[in-house]
């Protein structure tokens, strides 16, 4: 098993480098090496990443890792000022993409519960390909960067909820008993684990801030003991994993933490989109395609424009309207969460969940290539608009 293990990664890694030098130097996005990669080695593809199993687990540490991540960056004390600003943005916006996804479904002859679940994959924007994409000096000290971050943490809260809502669905037992708990442990979790930081985890960085390795150590026992208290109490890994990370993001060392654990980052963002090529059923494209790329290219096109149209009304100027809107402009990381969960409790059928991830795929690889060939963004292939 161990030599199995070995050799799955120096595919994904080998085979990575290559494909991704390859992409750099034909002027292309990373990311498609990176899903390109998965649909070529996994079992629908050459089959010599076989173990669809396996690709699951990986995709499942990539996500519980990538969210903390995302959660340790979002810094929630300095953006209320902002989540007010964008509220309503979010709001109406997630509304109108969940009609429009739930009408285009429902044109195709899904059922209604799985109309529902589509409409609500639609909703999202990503927060890894938005982040990614934002040149550092305007994720942290510019005006945009504060709107998108904020627009984007909105977004996440709103998934939350959608998945807490997924996991009571799935009780077979008593839906809106399960619902009642999660409700109730939601917020528990978020006072318990803010308590933990402040009383039990700041004392110990403070006292031992000079050892890097504990601190690591100490960071990456924090996220997965949160995730798996999360799961216990009837919530999910990848949700605890993100209040893990809002609740340190309030530390005074939340900073040094995301510099150091970039590289991490990095790894498991490989392995996700990996995962993501290699998961996808090929088999499966001619029964969706149509509606996917129907899906796709409606909210490629919509999603632009009713952003700058909401952000225009709250009198931002032009060209940061349209920006914003072309950089948000894909769907969620969050939408092959819920497409994940609602298939694996049977919500929705292989169809269903195969259309929710191949229009993510599909939103993904075209809205890279309009933000890295036309705004500025840390692996833009033109010198003029490289910025990091």
């Amino acid at each position: 098993m161990d030599q199995h293990v070995v050799f799955i990664f120096f595919l994904i890694f080998t085979g990575g480098a290559l494909l991704a030098s390859l992409a750099l130097f034909g002027r292309q996005p990373l990311l498609v090496a990176y899903i390109a990669l998965g649909a070529l080695l996994g079992p629908f593809g050459l089959g010599w990443v076989s173990d669809v199993e396996l690709i699951a687990q990986i995709s499942s540490i990539g996500i519980v890792f990538l969210l903390f991540l995302l959660g340790l960056d979002m810094q929630p004390q300095s953006l209320l000022k902002v989540l007010k600003q964008v509220a309503h943005i979010t709001l109406i916006s997630s509304l109108l993409f969940g009609l429009i996804g739930f009408g285009i479904a429902y044109s195709f002859n899904f059922n209604l519960l799985e109309c529902a679940i589509i409409g609500a994959a639609m909703m999202f924007s990503s927060t890894i390909i938005g982040i990614k994409l934002l040149p550092t000096t305007a994720l942290h000290h510019k005006h945009s960067g504060e709107l998108m971050v904020g627009m984007l943490l909105m977004q996440d809260f709103l998934a939350i909820a959608v998945l807490l809502i997924l996991l009571s669905a799935s009780s077979s037992e008593n839906g809106m008993s399960s619902l009642a708990i999660s409700i109730v442990a939601l917020p528990a979790l978020v006072a318990c684990s803010m308590f933990l930081v402040r009383y039990l985890l700041q004392p110990l960085f403070t006292r031992f801030d000079r050892i890097g390795e504990y601190i690591f150590l100490l960071t990456i026992g924090w996220c997965l003991g949160v995730a798996e208290l999360a799961e216990v109490i009837g919530l999910s890994k990848e949700i605890g994993a993100f209040i893990a990370g809002i609740s340190l993001a309030t530390s005074p060392i939340a900073q040094y933490i995301a510099l150091n654990l970039k590289p991490l980052r990095d790894f498991f963002l490989i392995l996700f989109f990996f995962s993501l090529g290699g998961g996808f059923d090929l088999s499966l494209l001619p029964s969706i395609a149509i509606p996917a790329i129907l899906l796709a290219l409606v909210m490629l096109s919509l999603k632009p424009v009713v952003y700058r149209y909401l952000l225009r009304s709250q009198s931002e100027n032009n060209s940061l309207s349209w920006d914003i809107g072309f950089r948000l402009g894909q769907n969620s990381e969050f939408s092959l969460l819920i497409a994940y969960m609602a298939f694996s409790t049977q919500l929705i059928g292989n169809d269903a969940s195969h259309l929710i991830q191949a229009t993510a795929i599909i939103t993904f690889l075209i809205s890279s290539y309009i933000v890295v060939f036309n705004f500025p963004n840390p692996i833009a292939v033109s010198e003029r608009l490289r910025r990091d």
